[in-house]
């Protein structure tokens, strides 16, 4: 019963780690690519009247980045549910 448990946990920690590295990732690539390593082919469009590489170094990461908080707020419930360690239904 303990290993079974123990396993258990060792897979809800795995799966949370490879979500946050997922989502860390995409915020690099949006704030680093994005904002540093495109921006001279982004600067071609406008945004809002701004150069889009401008706009994502100076809005668009810290935009992505709270979008990404959400997600994962949405993705570690659904996890959690899946592997009963809802704090809701625990009393």
């Amino acid at each position: 019963m303990q290993e079974k448990q123990n396993n258990q946990i060792d897979t809800y920690w795995q799966a949370n780690i490879r979500l946050v590295l997922g989502l860390l990732s995409i915020w690099f690539l949006v704030s680093f690519g994005c904002g540093i390593l495109f921006v001279d082919f982004l600067d071609q469009f406008k945004f809002f009247g701004f150069n889009l590489g401008f706009w994502f170094a100076q809005q668009g990461s810290i935009y992505v980045f709270v979008i990404l908080i959400f997600v994962y707020i949405h993705r570690i419930k659904k996890l959690e549910q899946t592997f009963d360690k809802d704090e809701s239904t625990e009393e």
